[in-house]
């Protein structure tokens, strides 16, 4: 089992053809993700030959997914026409889209998730690592030979942290790491995900990373409380990150007492997750979770 996708899932890749889409879409293909075509207008009813597989080029996601079934698209296209790709795949149907694009304007992501209400689509990003379940499908740009199937959910802000806990606890494996993102809009948040885990009976235990700005962190802790009995264990980047200023991500800046990680790990720590100070901390308690279980 797994969450949002798995090795029937039907993969689409808006802006196959530029650069960071073909690399990827190549990548992808490499780990076995069912990719069955692309979408760019300007190339519509070409092919292009990526990982030994000749992939369809169609002109608009309707016709993508009336020609393959597709169910599942990763966004690679530039900043400024991000929002317009993402609307073109909701009004489409598409069950999952996972926008990869750094950059996006924060006006253009609350739009489009504003339009996302109501709708049957599940949105993962802007400026997120994507999705990947081990063994079985990636849609994004997570490396997948770092670890291999296994018992552990984990959602995160960031990618690269995504990458090293995963490699921290690759001899465990995971059921599916989702990167949701760190703007100060997503389409999915930690609670989805660990709603989602929580439902899932081959994810055992969970991970959740954050990261200073905000109070997803936070709110994410008072669903545990109500909601979720498997063990959680997090960890909060930005424990040394000045005040006032932002870092990195669009989304991590930190505005009084609110929004710090200490603050977010007093919230954590206080419904039963342990926190770690450090990425090889947070994944040294998860072992020992795992361990006992």
């Amino acid at each position: 089992m797994s969450i949002y996708l798995n090795k029937d899932s039907k993969i689409i890749v808006q802006g196959i053809t530029g650069g960071m889409g073909s690399k990827h879409t190549t990548l992808m293909i490499q780990s076995g993700s069912n990719i069955v075509g692309g979408v760019n207008a300007r190339k519509a009813g070409t092919t292009v030959e990526l990982a030994g597989t000749t992939q369809p080029v169609f002109g608009t996601v309707a016709e993508a997914i009336k020609e393959t079934g597709a169910d599942v698209s990763v966004v690679f296209v530039p900043p400024a026409f991000t929002k317009d790709a993402c609307i073109e795949a909701i009004d489409a149907g598409i069950g999952l889209l996972v926008v990869i694009t750094e950059g996006v304007p924060v006006q253009d992501t609350a739009e489009v998730w504003s339009y996302l209400q109501g709708k049957s689509t599940r949105m993962i990003g802007p400026n997120c690592p994507g999705i990947i379940t081990p063994g079985e499908s990636l849609a994004g740009i997570t490396p997948h030979t770092i670890a291999g199937t296994g018992p552990v959910g984990l959602v995160s802000k960031s990618g690269t942290l995504t990458y090293q806990m995963m490699y921290e606890l690759r001899d465990f494996g995971f059921s599916t790491a989702i990167g949701i993102g760190g703007d100060p809009i997503v389409g999915t948040t930690h609670i989805d995900a660990l709603a989602a885990f929580e439902a899932d009976p081959d994810t055992k235990a969970i991970v959740m990373i954050g990261e200073i700005g905000g109070d997803a962190e936070e709110r994410a802790a008072a669903y545990i409380k109500d909601n979720v009995t498997k063990p959680v264990v997090g960890y909060v980047a930005g424990f040394t990150a000045p005040e006032g200023k932002t870092m990195g991500h669009a989304g991590a800046i930190v505005s009084g007492s609110s929004g710090t990680a200490q603050a977010k790990k007093e919230a954590l720590e206080a419904v039963g997750v342990k926190v770690g100070k450090t990425p090889s901390e947070t994944a040294a308690l998860m072992r020992e979770i795992l361990q006992s279980l």
